[in-house]
């Protein structure tokens, strides 16, 4: 039922997800608001009742779940989850945007759009180029939350999409392109924890991350050039402290190497993106073989 639960989310994804209500922020915004009218509020300001707070929505789903025990409302929920999780309809439009502006050779006007996916997305690397961007984003929205999926079902799924929202602006923050209202942004600051302390956000979201980098890269390594990516991945493989964006983007630039003059085009974005793509198809790939050879079900 996993592999059937991806396949569904991706296509269905790719064809008709198109409102608001499919896509993750709406919820997290929603889950932000109630717990700042309920006793959840007390639980996110303690210094480590954050981790229960961040861990209990996928928790609640997957017991839920567990009781009712049918397989086909199971199959229905993980696929509704997973495709919630990848849902990323405004970067689609963003990315058309740029497109659209390289096309017209309108170098400023791809700039600006390349900037606003940065910001929503909160990226940490302003010095990366269109395609590495791109490349994070799409690990962010499809690697990762399949991952999880494939690891811990509907309760990794949210527990990783809330932790991966929480770090966007756009989510916590009323934006130009983000629909909400401007008491979101003091929602999320009054469930702060209220003692000085490790961020629980920013700590799950670098070892979330941590584990689906490494294997990825692995995957850009087999579907691009093998020899450099590789030996990329190796002096970061065993590293617990460089940020996990500039390891996976430094990887995929090993795996499609391309001229210095195509940096920041067309060229490079789509480069990029397609590579996210075969690493997406390999990985579908090996999760079918292992389920049919009885590894996963």
């Amino acid at each position: 039922m996993t592999l059937i639960s991806m396949l569904l989310a991706l296509i269905i994804e790719r064809l008709a997800v198109r409102s608001d209500a499919w896509q993750a922020k709406r919820y997290v915004r929603s889950y932000l608001k109630f717990s700042l009218n309920t006793p959840l509020a007390k639980l996110a300001r303690h210094q480590l009742g954050q981790y229960l707070w961040l861990l209990l929505p996928g928790a609640v789903v997957t017991l839920v779940l567990c009781l009712i025990d049918s397989r086909l409302l199971t199959l229905i929920v993980n696929t509704l989850v997973l495709l919630v999780g990848i849902g990323c309809w405004h970067y689609r439009q963003l990315y058309k945007q740029y497109l659209n502006a390289q096309e017209r050779g309108d170098a400023e006007a791809a700039h600006l759009t390349m900037e606003q996916i940065r910001y929503d997305s909160g990226s940490s690397m302003e010095q990366h180029s269109y395609g590495q961007t791109l490349v994070w984003l799409n690990f962010r929205y499809y690697a990762a939350t399949a991952f999880w999926f494939l690891v811990l079902g509907a309760f990794g799924v949210i527990t990783y999409v809330l932790l991966r929202e929480l770090q966007e602006p756009a989510t916590v923050a009323e934006t130009e392109t983000a629909q909400g209202s401007a008491e979101d942004a003091p929602a999320y600051a009054e469930l702060q924890p209220d003692s000085a302390g490790p961020d629980a956000v920013h700590y799950l979201t670098f070892w979330a991350q941590w584990l689906p980098t490494r294997l990825f890269g692995i995957g850009f390594a087999l579907v691009g050039y093998f020899s450099r990516a590789s030996n990329t991945l190796l002096a970061y493989f065993m590293d617990f402290s460089t940020d996990n964006e500039q390891v996976l983007t430094e990887v995929a630039v090993a795996a499609e190497p391309l001229e210095p003059e195509q940096i920041n085009t067309v060229d490079e974005s789509s480069a990029m993106v397609q590579l996210g793509k075969r690493n997406m198809l390999f990985f579908l790939a090996l999760v079918a073989v292992l389920t049919l050879s009885g590894w996963l079900h």
